[in-house]
């Protein structure tokens, strides 16, 4: 017998009368006297299979009997349509075959009759990751950057992998994970950025990399992780940061348009809908910003970055004036920002420097990269740093860089923002935080 035929989701009304062979766990039992139901759960979702006292084998009523939930089992039957089991459908099992029991009762819930605290629910994180409503989320994160990946692809940008271990850091000031590298220190990347800009010097000029980065941050907010992971783009021969942000919102409306269509059953576990944003997304800039704020009732001072509150009054803002949860913040102070942002030639106070924001959260930053030697090198000097620690990257601009940008968007955080989740842990498979390194 083969251990499935069929995933769940795949066992339709119109296949009644046809033998199948579904496999997954016990998700619940029921017993109603002359009927008992097993719910088996897998990936595709659930099925009921119905067994009635008289009609059933004697021998399938004494093995469900003996099951319990989590009980990983293969059913073999026939499809019935019907109208009061979940989905119009059922199966009458003909065969049951227990392929592994719990040696133990599961310490959460999976099939939802207790909860439990995120901690405890991520000590038993895959456990909980059986969880209907937890394995939604991590579905919709698939199709999300599948979407992403589908624009990037239409647009012509290809996938590149640049390296994680770092011989230095890439970026002043950051917290950096240091690791033993054979006889000398390297670090875990902060961001791949830096190498991306050396792909598109390199010639390839449309490449966008997805994969994790670290920061060694003691945050223990429900928006910090130690390990993300993100998305990554960057793209030469631009005209200026405008294009990048062009790029980021069809980016971005993509994975969105991708989730709406093919996530429709898990937007509904979690009762959730997709609204598809307006394009192009609001932006604000500085020094514009520091006046907005002073009329929402927030002073900051003239030249200086913004906080964490001023984020979601700007988000209030931009839902109030033009009813969209996305927006870019444009024009950041220089004095904030990394070595390599360009800034604005007419006015050096000001950098090309954007970030998205998803209801009051920021989801990415990016921009407008300076391509000119002599200005990278003066703001190597003017940010206090050695030339000769970024030597590795700065020298290629000797030989004829393009006018390049781009970004690096959160998976988690859009994740988080998209579903309403209360913490980024919750949309991270097994989230790394200054407490959490196990499982």
């Amino acid at each position: 017998m083969a251990l499935r035929t069929h995933y769940t989701s795949e066992v339709t009304e119109s296949d009644a009368g046809k033998e199948v062979t579904v496999a997954g766990w016990v998700h619940k039992l029921r017993d109603l006297g002359k009927l008992k139901f097993i719910v088996l759960r897998d990936r595709g979702g659930q099925i009921q299979v119905t067994l009635k006292k008289g009609v059933s084998d004697d021998a399938l009523i004494s093995l469900a009997d003996s099951l319990r939930e989590e009980d990983v089992i293969a059913v073999t039957g026939t499809v019935k349509a019907t109208a009061i089991a979940p989905k119009g459908r059922e199966i009458s099992p003909r065969r049951i075959e227990v392929l592994n029991s719990i040696v133990q009762s599961v310490p959460v819930s999976v099939s939802g009759k207790i909860e439990s605290n995120l901690d405890t629910r991520l000590d038993f994180r895959v456990l909980d990751l059986r969880r209907p409503e937890v394995s939604a989320v991590f579905s919709i994160q698939s199709k999300l950057v599948e979407g992403f990946q589908e624009y990037l692809k239409r647009e012509g940008f290809k996938q590149i992998f640049t390296p994680c271990l770092m011989g230095a850091a890439s970026e002043s000031g950051a917290e950096v994970f240091p690791v033993v590298y054979f006889n000398k220190s390297a670090f875990l990347r902060q961001d791949p950025q830096l190498h991306r800009q050396l792909a598109v010097i390199s010639g390839m000029d449309k490449i966008f990399d997805l994969g994790p980065s670290w920061r060694a941050e003691l945050s223990h907010t429900p928006r910090h992780l130690c390990e993300h992971r993100g998305c990554a783009v960057e793209l030469g021969f631009i005209k200026d940061e405008g294009e990048v942000m062009r790029v980021e919102e069809g980016l971005v409306v993509s994975g969105l348009a991708k989730v709406k269509e093919e996530c429709k059953e898990e937007l509904e576990i979690l009762g959730k809908d997709v609204v598809i944003p307006p394009t192009p997304f609001p932006e604000i800039r500085f020094p514009d910003v520091y006046s907005i704020l002073e009329e929402l009732g927030k002073k900051v001072p003239y030249g200086e970055d913004y906080d964490r509150e001023s984020e979601a009054l700007l988000a209030g803002y931009v839902k109030e004036r033009y009813k969209s949860d996305f927006f870019f913040v444009n024009r950041f102070p220089f004095k904030v920002k990394p070595f390599y942002v360009m800034r604005v030639d007419e006015d050096p106070t000001w950098a090309r420097s954007v970030d998205m924001i998803c209801k009051g959260l920021e989801l990415s930053s990016g921009g407008q990269r300076e391509n000119r030697y002599s200005k990278i090198m003066d703001q190597v000097k003017e940010k206090g740093m050695s030339a000769v620690s970024v030597q590795w990257f700065t020298e290629f601009f000797k030989y004829g860089a393009p006018t390049h940008g781009g970004f690096n968007i959160g998976i988690e955080r859009l994740t988080m923002q998209l579903l309403d989740l209360p913490n980024i842990r919750e949309a991270t498979l097994f989230p790394r935080t200054p407490d959490r390194l196990l499982p």
